[in-house]
């Protein structure tokens, strides 16, 4: 459910062999995850490629890693999309705030305005092309200064569950032990549901440093009615059921930043919290807390209906994330979201 999530990543992101059914012995297990100084929950914010050196340093007092969304496979599944001049500056940018970085490799399309379920299979389906591009990352994070990669394929069909750990365990493997690498899962209230989506939950758990749980979009214009982004009842039992599987110590709770229009007629877009209240504003329409869910909501004069998540969401995410005991946050995204406290 995170497909209408990436839909601003168009201005920054430009039949295969079957995996073995077991992945390759994992290599040791991977250094402990970072926490933020103080000891509480790390915070890790993503980023568009295009975002501005200002934008980071605004919210850099709160981070711990900044995550940028700047790099593609292919659609052969064969290689990488070489970063562009404003996604390589970020790492540099990250580095002078005192951040950990992260290179994020997704599969999205701009030509399909989606992410590339083919493209995933064809990389996720040969070892040969897993080699390629885990080497390939290794050698862009080494030359251009990041502090790890995060694995962000989704549309991930079971089959191939088996060749996203291979990718994440080769990644540790090639990287030094001081680059982290991260992987995206899409969240679930089962197990099960983890696996028919392409997620070896307990795999993924000792093969990466963290796993961030995508616990957004479970409303969306696209395949639902209106509704919150993400509900605090969903995600609380999404983690708890990730955490079954992955230690509390390598999770991630991921919390939205934006939110989704659903108009009388066509389809809803992607909005940032201060343009949804802008639309509110301009409208005179009133928008409407639901604590039980932890966003807000609002109807315009057309009919159109808004949800999304704000400041006031983010906190009772950070409170949630402190009585699940997790390693941190993850705001999708920086410059789409308010900022951070």
């Amino acid at each position: 459910m995170t497909r209408l999530r990436t839909l601003p990543l168009t201005a920054a992101l430009t039949a295969a062999l079957l995996v073995v059914a077991s992945p390759a012995p994992a290599p040791a297990a991977p250094p402990a995850p970072v926490r933020a100084v103080d000891g509480g929950p790390a915070v890790t914010g993503f980023a568009l490629g295009g975002a501005s050196d200002r934008l980071v340093a605004r919210e850099a007092h709160a981070l711990t890693t900044l995550t940028v969304a700047g790099v593609n496979i292919t659609a052969d599944g064969r290689g990488v999309v070489r970063p562009d001049a404003g996604t390589r500056r970020l790492a540099g940018t990250a580095r002078r705030e005192g951040l950990r970085s992260e290179l994020l490799v997704s599969n999205y399309s701009n030509r399909l305005g989606d992410f590339d379920a083919r493209a995933a299979s064809r990389l996720l389906g040969s070892r040969a092309n897993i080699e390629r591009v885990a080497r390939r990352l290794t050698a862009l994070v080494a030359a251009q200064g990041w502090g790890g990669v995060n694995v962000d394929l989704e549309l991930v069909h079971r089959k191939r569950a088996a060749g996203l750990v291979r990718l994440v365990q080769r990644l540790q493997a090639l990287m030094p032990a001081e680059r982290t690498v991260s992987v995206d899962v899409s969240a679930s209230t089962s197990l099960a549901a983890y696996r028919a989506h392409g997620y070896r939950m307990a795999d993924l758990g000792r093969a990466a440093d963290v796993v961030v749980l995508m616990t957004y979009d479970f409303h969306g214009p696209a395949w639902s009615g209106p509704g919150p982004v993400g509900p605090l009842r969903w995600q609380r039992k999404a983690a708890r059921t990730a955490m079954r599987a992955v230690p509390a110590a390598r999770l991630d709770l991921g919390v939205a930043g934006y939110g989704y229009t659903w108009p009388r007629r066509g389809t809803g877009r992607t909005v940032s919290v201060a343009g949804a209240r802008r639309l509110v504003r301009k409208d005179g329409a009133r928008a409407v807390w639901h604590p039980r869910s932890g966003e807000w909501s609002a109807r315009l004069s057309s009919g159109t209906v808004l949800w999304w998540s704000d400041a006031r969401s983010w906190r009772l995410r950070a409170r949630l994330a402190d009585d699940l005991g997790v390693h941190g946050l993850a705001l999708w995204r920086l410059g789409s979201a308010d900022p951070l406290p």
